[in-house]
Order: structure tokens, then C-alpha cells, then sequence
């Protein structure tokens, strides 16, 4: 392959767009008019929304779920409802959306970032054991791109320190670790269905559980601290209201048939693409470990070494982009550099300890990294067409580095001169 790069006034790799999303027909379309018609609306008065939390439990392995408005809320209610308070100490990994963090803050607990694995992207064991303080009380896993953490070596620390675990599996939607469904895998689990997501009504989350009293006080969380029995005007704890609508149910329960299939047909071709760059010096795909029977590919994750692939990320990207091929270099920075961190804009809650925290100091090697220099980011509704997809994405990449002198050539030129040839 010798031809010149797209971005140097060569042809490009693909002109024809990937797989767009969301992907709907007529099956979302008559659920949504069956539940405008029937008049019931909310979640209290229809059977939409109570329908789909026993299918998504059920096909993640819990005898619970429970809907709520969005993933950020059913994290936050998931550390409530274990009864952590004000001031406990939580670890997540500084690799993730900003979400897993605001949420333990909007809990009114102290997020610690412990680093993430270099080649999973997920949180390191390693460094979840040494940021383990007399304070901690949970830690959130993240399943970062739909790959499950280690799983089995997080809960073995959380046994012996007496830790909650929840799953912040926002991206795992199908995903299984040693053949068990993310979200059953912790004490509680946390799932989106923002737009993007595998599975999406366009706003949305739920909680999953295998734990009856949980379950209960997140039901009580997300119901106006209501408790099954109790009078309907009876608030047995504060809390707001976190149902999730019919419209979104109904959405949900004809995406949900389409989610096994699109999960296999993720899987395979992501499996199959990171195969293919490995071969390439300087791209390396997420790692895929043996425990991991399953993947989600919410998105498809690699780091480009720019001193071995030969052309640094930025460079790449933008090659990339003119081959017809999207992606992006994701994450700016780790979360403890984002300015409400840095800047302990927290509003109300940590009043006594937000002077005392600096998070400024904390250095995470790995997601700093990946961040800055090497991540690359392909959206998941690229992995859902046929084979051929996943060999155009391969040889834009082939292609690049073949002409990765020219690139680099062209880089490095001030932007005013940046012109095709």
C-alpha cells in the first residue's frame, strides 16, 4: 500500500459511513405509541419500566433492578444506600467518565484516584490496595470500554478490608467476566443508557443487586425515601425522585432485544480489529485477558506509542480522520486535573475536609499518559457492521505508517502551512 495519505491529497481509505446510532424500527416505534396511547406515563401508573428492570436483571445475573434517571444518579444512590456517610473515602480510577467521581462527591464523600493498568485501562489492584486508608469504605470498578476489571483479585481485597464494591458498568451492557454478567460481579452494580451507550433510551440507568436489602433502600432512594408498606405520604429516609419514565421503559425493552446480538457481533469484530493492529509497531489494543469472556466494546480502546508506530497521536488522529475512518484521542486529562477537583468546587458538600484536599498532587502515571500522549478512541456502533469495516480501520492504520515520514513532515509544519498537496 503506497499511496499518498488522504490528509496529503491522496485518496482516502472508506467515503461511505460506518453504522450509525441509535439503531431503531418498528418495534420501538409501536411500544412507544402503545404507552403514549394507554395514557400511563410514569413509571407508577405503567408496567413498561417494571417490565424491563426484571429482563435486565435477569440477563445480568440479579434477582434486582431497579431504573432510575441516569447512571450518574444510580451510582450515587447505590453509596447511599449502603449506608456510607459523609466524609468515607472512595476509590475509583482517574481513567474514567467525570461521573464516577462527582457522584461520590454529590454522596458527600471523598473520591481517592487509584491508577489505572497500562494495557486494560482499568483499575490496577495493585494501586487499589495501596490507596486503601483507615477511611475507606467502597471502591468502583469501572468496566472501562465494556472489559470487566479484575474482578476477582478487587473483590478479594474488599473481602479483607471490609470494602463495598460497585460495578460502574455504564459501558458494559452484555459484558462477562469468567462466564458471570457484569453487574453481578459486586455488591452493586451502576448502568447507563445516556445515548450513546450499547443499550440507550437517550437519558437513563439502573441499579442491579443480588443483595434484598439493597435492593430495598435503593428502591426507597429513587422513590422519595418511600419504603413497601409504608403510606404513600410516609418518607421513611430523604430522598427525591429518581423514576424512570415509561417512554424511556418502553424504548428499553425493544433495545434490549437487539442487545445480545449486537454484543456478539461487537465482540468478534472488536477481537478480530485489535488482532489485526497488534501487528503494528506502536498500536496497542486494550488488552483482552483471559478472564474476560466477553467484551462490550463500548468503545475500541488502543494507546499509540508514538516513538515506535513513528508519528505521534495527534498526527494519527488526524490521518486517520482524512482516511474516513472517526476517532477521537478521548480524555483530555485524568480526573483529579479536572478543574472542579483541582479547583475543589465541590459547592455544598465536604464543607469541613474541601480546603484540606489537594488534588493537584495526585499522580496517576498510567492515565496521565494515556491521556496525554496515547489514547485513541473508536466508537462502538463502528463495530457493528460487517468484517470488511474492521479491515478498512486496519489498513488506515497501515497506511499511516507506511507514509508516517510525510506525516510527520507534515505535522510538524507551523498550522498556517498545513496544506494539501
Amino acid at each position: 500500500m503506497s499511496q499518498n495519505l488522504a490528509l496529503l491529497g491522496g485518496r482516502p481509505i472508506r467515503k461511505r459511513p460506518f453504522t450509525s446510532w441509535p439503531i431503531f424500527g418498528k418495534t420501538e416505534e409501536s411500544r412507544l405509541i402503545r404507552t403514549l396511547r394507554s395514557g400511563l406515563w410514569g413509571r407508577l401508573e405503567g408496567k413498561e419500566v417494571t417490565r424491563f428492570e426484571e429482563r435486565f436483571a435477569e440477563m445480568h445475573g440479579c434477582r434486582h433492578g431497579i431504573a432510575v434517571v441516569n447512571g450518574t444518579v444510580s451510582l450515587r444512590l447505590a453509596l447511599m444506600a449502603a449506608g456510607l456517610r459523609a466524609e468515607d473515602e472512595v476509590i475509583v480510577p482517574p481513567y474514567t467518565f467525570f461521573s464516577t467521581a462527582s457522584a461520590v462527591i454529590e454522596a458527600n464523600m471523598v473520591p481517592v484516584f487509584a491508577d489505572i493498568d497500562l494495557n486494560t485501562f482499568n483499575l490496577d489492584p495493585r494501586a487499589l490496595a495501596a490507596a486503601i486508608t483507615p477511611r475507606t469504605r467502597a471502591v468502583i470498578a469501572v468496566h472501562f470500554a465494556g472489559q470487566p476489571a479484575d474482578m476477582d483479585v478487587i473483590m478479594s481485597i474488599a473481602r479483607k478490608r471490609k470494602l463495598l464494591v460497585i460495578e460502574d458498568a455504564a459501558h458494559a451492557h452484555g459484558a462477562s467476566y469468567r462466564n458471570r454478567p457484569a453487574g453481578s460481579l459486586g455488591h452493586l452494580a451502576s448502568f447507563s443508557f445516556q445515548s450513546t451507550k450499547n443499550l440507550t433510551c437517550g437519558e437513563g440507568g439502573i441499579i442491579t443487586t443480588n443483595d434484598a436489602q439493597l435492593a430495598a433502600a435503593c428502591r426507597s432512594l429513587h422513590n422519595c425515601g418511600r419504603i413497601s408498606g409504608g403510606a404513600w405520604y410516609e418518607h421513611q429516609v430523604c430522598s427525591g425522585n429518581y423514576r424512570l419514565g415509561e417512554f424511556q421503559g418502553a424504548l428499553l425493552n425493544a433495545q434490549l432485544n437487539r442487545l445480545e446480538s449486537q454484543t456478539k457481533t461487537r465482540d468478534s469484530n472488536g477481537r478480530y480489529l485489535a488482532g489485526r493492529l497488534a501487528k503494528l509497531p506502536g498500536l496497542y489494543p486494550q488488552q483482552y485477558p483471559d478472564a474476560c469472556s466477553r467484551h462490550a466494546y463500548h468503545l475500541f480502546m488502543l494507546r499509540n506509542d508514538g516513538r515506535e508506530f513513528g508519528a505521534p497521536r495527534a498526527a494519527v488522529i488526524k490521518a486517520l480522520q482524512a482516511e474516513g475512518i472517526p476517532c477521537s484521542p478521548g480524555y483530555a486529562f485524568s480526573l483529579p486535573q479536572q478543574p472542579a477537583f483541582c479547583q475543589r468546587a465541590f459547592g455544598p458538600y465536604l464543607p469541613r475536609l474541601a480546603d484540606q484536599l489537594n488534588y493537584e498532587r495526585v499522580l496517576c502515571p498510567n492515565s496521565d499518559l494515556i491521556c496525554r500522549e496515547q489514547g485513541v478512541w473508536l466508537e462502538q456502533a463502528m463495530l457493528l457492521g460487517p468484517r470488511a469495516d474492521m479491515e478498512d480501520v486496519y489498513c488506515a492504520f497501515e497506511k499511516i505508517h507506511e507514509q508516517r515520514i510525510a506525516l510527520v513532515d507534515w505535522f510538524r509544519r507551523p498550522e498556517t502551512s498545513r496544506t494539501r498537496k
